[in-house]
């Protein structure tokens, strides 16, 4: 027998219901002055660099306002990469607390790497926080079996405005370029201006650099022995980003916008051109949670003076980074075997990504999967510049390599993604090498295995 029914449990279930918008709007209409804000932990940072990023706190309007402000400068403390931990403690409306904990003075780290038929061990070293306003000194040292590299790096970011920051960077670094038959040695030194305007963010840079290039192996052709012994580049160049993605790794939606320019030569050296290239990637999310991409990349090098370019300034085509089912870097202008690289370049792409079929695994683990069907087109050449606009672009669709396939994607977190691929490369020119491979791939570090090798 049940017991009598009040009609107010019905009034109090639709009070229950409701209180969280009611809560929500007393702390919006409760008008709120921030009068302090303290800080316990601090130690060598400056004071005034914390007041930059806290100000927004004291303009908060409602206990609402204070918690979202309050939460949007610890966001803000983090990104200086000074703190190893910031906490917010809100005691009462008029006064806000920042529990912080400093990053050491020095820190360290120690690890080998294997890659590229060479073992090294890798010694770091960061100065986080070197003078109170976020400054930063890193030293890298890599010791290999084949060769030794080493970095040094200053950077210094605008009080109040982070993604306006200054940085030196001094530096020996070797690269072993097997489809050149190539290896390059650079000693440099290099100097950076990032700043944002509007919705994009640009890089100002001087480099000068003492290049020495060799052969890597004793059957390099004749071209690549040409090019081999030493250059001073000095350059400057711009760059200019707008990138509303919602990811870079794997983006359902936005675009990408990439233009780079450098100027070599009329700062000194031995070496003079002019080089442009740019990336374009539009994004869509389509029916079923279905991705469609398109993308674009192209770029000219031009000489200035008689001295012809030199090939480890020109652009490289092929592989799983541009025109898949090639061979890395392997499309284009060749010697004997060895790729010497093209002045002119473009390449583009579709993709479509998919969820796996019948979703295995949906909510979880599976959703980190994705189909991925493509198709890509591309070309390497050299220009007569003593030939018009019409010339050019002739000759660039001329010979176009594409290929089309399918595979699986895998995202690993935020920060890079595995692909496994099977290719049809087709319009094959003599001298290219292709493929027709399964391929792995990291974003970023543009790490590939491949296997079923056709020459």
């Amino acid at each position: 027998m049940g017991g009598p029914d009040f009609g107010a449990l019905g009034e109090e279930a639709e009070l229950v219901e409701v209180e969280p918008e009611a809560k929500q709007e007393i702390l919006e209409n409760k008008d709120v002055v921030v009068q302090h804000v303290h800080f316990d932990g601090l130690g060598r940072t400056k004071d005034d660099i914390i007041m930059y990023e806290i100000s927004d706190v004291f303009k908060a309007k409602n206990l609402i306002d204070v918690m979202r402000k309050s939460h949007e400068a610890r966001e803000k403390l983090l990104r200086l990469g000074i703190f190893r931990q910031v906490e917010v403690l809100i005691d009462t409306c008029q006064d806000v607390t920042f529990e912080v904990t400093e990053l050491r003075r020095l820190t360290g780290s120690y690890n080998t790497m294997v890659g590229n038929n060479e073992g090294s061990m890798v010694l770091g070293l960061k100065f986080p926080n070197l003078f109170g306003r976020a400054e930063k000194v890193t030293f890298q040292f890599s010791y290999g079996t084949k060769e030794t590299s080493y970095g040094l790096s200053f950077f210094k970011p605008q009080p109040g405005k982070f993604e306006r920051n200054f940085s030196v960077n001094l530096y020996k670094v070797t690269g072993q370029f097997p489809w050149s038959s190539l290896r390059e040695t650079d000693r440099g030194i290099s100097t950076e201006f990032n700043f944002p305007i509007w919705k994009t963010n640009h890089t100002l840079k001087w480099e000068g650099v003492w290049r020495e290039l060799g052969c890597l192996a004793r059957t390099a052709s004749f071209s690549v022995r040409e090019e081999s012994g030493h250059s001073l580049k000095s350059s400057l160049s711009h760059a200019m980003v707008i990138d509303s993605r919602n990811s870079s790794i794997l983006p359902r939606r936005g675009a990408l916008l990439k233009i780079n320019q450098e100027l070599a030569g009329y700062t000194g050296g031995d070496v003079s051109f002019l080089k442009e290239d740019f990336e374009f990637q539009l994004n869509k999310q389509l029916l079923w949670d279905s991705v469609f991409s398109a993308s674009l990349w192209g770029g000219m090098l031009v000489p200035i003076g008689d001295k012809p370019s030199s090939i480890a300034d020109r652009f490289y085509l092929g592989g799983p980074t541009s025109v898949r089912g090639f061979s890395m870097y392997s499309i284009g202008p060749q010697s004997e075997g060895d790729y010497l690289g093209g002045e002119a370049y473009w390449a583009g792409g579709l993709h479509l990504y998919t969820p796996l079929p019948f979703r295995p695994g949906r909510g979880g683990f599976g959703d980190l999967f994705r189909t991925h069907f493509f198709l890509n087109a591309g070309n390497l050449c050299n220009l007569n510049y003593g030939d018009g606009p019409r010339a050019h672009l002739q000759k660039l669709a001329e010979y176009i390599r594409w290929s089309y396939g399918a595979g699986i994607v895998l995202r690993l977190g935020n920060i890079a993604r595995l692909e496994l691929n099977y290719c049809f490369p087709m319009g094959v020119q003599s001298g290219d090498r292709f493929v027709f491979y399964t391929n792995f791939f990291i974003l970023g570090l543009r790490l590939c295995f491949s296997s079923f090798k056709v020459h």
